[in-house]
């Protein structure tokens, strides 16, 4: 049972990766405006189906493609903010959340409305092979979606650290009103910061497609794990999400391989549950503060 673990560990490094990608772009939009958008799944399902349209639909190669459906949900996810979201802004966060999550569903029945139950399949731009590490098998997927999460990771800490685009958002990350006081546009920065989160979710669509078979439902359950690894990193950590997702994904393939599989769907109910009764702040966020 034992020869196994090293390659369940490595599925699940690369399931994990694009967990914590997915559960990043939601962190990003949660650091600049305190919302977990409840539609950020269907918005990697559009993604999805972006890249799906400008490959099959237009002849489009991979890679221009993928930079233009990140491009078109980035102006959804900025629209999205300036039109329902900002007007509604000074409002409890559940008016927030519900207005999030009615976008999503606008987003699945347009989806479906199109495609309907349509079985798609995005295909690969790369030869299906892989590579034998002692008894460890290396998948092309998984070396290309955890080498462009890598890549992706890498990119955004250079922005956020060497940048002075990264000093803003750290001021308003710090201080919202604070920025406000020194001249930043902060409703402008949470519209790039959502339409930031979008296209980051487009591409964790993307390539989410590279393995999975397209559906409107695959954002539910994209949602599902996002949340989950951002419980568990902790809400607002950006690396806690990283390795949230990464946690996860191992997690799901070890107790669906020796425990159930019926693991492989409950995991993330079961990881959300115990984090909130355990550690509620996460594994790297910080713990409320109480004024007496």
């Amino acid at each position: 049972m034992l020869i196994v673990l090293p390659q369940l560990i490595v599925g699940g490094i690369a399931t994990g990766m694009l967990y914590a990608l997915i559960a990043l772009s939601m962190t990003v939009v949660y650091r600049a405006t305190t919302i977990v958008n409840f539609g950020h799944g269907d918005l990697v399902m559009a993604g999805a189906y972006a890249i799906f349209v400008f490959t099959a639909g237009l002849a489009l190669p991979f890679l221009p493609a993928l930079l233009l459906a990140a491009g078109l949900l980035f102006l959804l996810g900025f629209g999205l903010h300036r039109l329902l979201m900002q007007p509604i802004m000074s409002g409890p966060h559940l008016s927030l959340a519900m207005m999030a999550l009615a976008a999503g569903n606008v987003l699945r029945g347009a989806a479906r409305l199109e495609w309907g139950n349509e079985t798609l399949a995005l295909a690969r731009p790369y030869a299906q092979t892989s590579f034998l590490l002692g008894q460890t098998v290396f998948t092309m997927d998984d070396i290309v979606t955890t080498g462009a999460v890598l890549l992706l990771l890498l990119a955004l800490f250079c922005v956020l650290h060497l940048t002075p685009a990264g000093k803003i958002i750290q001021a308003v990350f710090q201080s919202q009103r604070g920025a406000a006081l020194v001249g930043i546009n902060v409703n402008a920065f949470h519209g790039v910061m959502w339409g930031t989160g979008a296209a980051l979710g487009a591409i964790g669509g993307a390539l989410l497609a590279l393995t999975v078979t397209l559906s409107p439902d695959i954002g539910v359950w994209t949602l599902l794990r996002a949340f989950a690894a951002m419980t568990l990193g902790g809400f607002g950590s950006l690396g806690g999400a990283v390795i949230g997702g990464i946690l996860l994904g191992v997690m799901e393939k070890l107790l669906g391989f020796y425990v159930s599989t019926a693991f492989i769907d409950i995991t993330a109910y079961v990881v959300t549950i115990l984090v909130l009764l355990v550690r509620p702040q996460g594994l790297f966020g910080r713990p409320a503060a109480r004024r007496i």
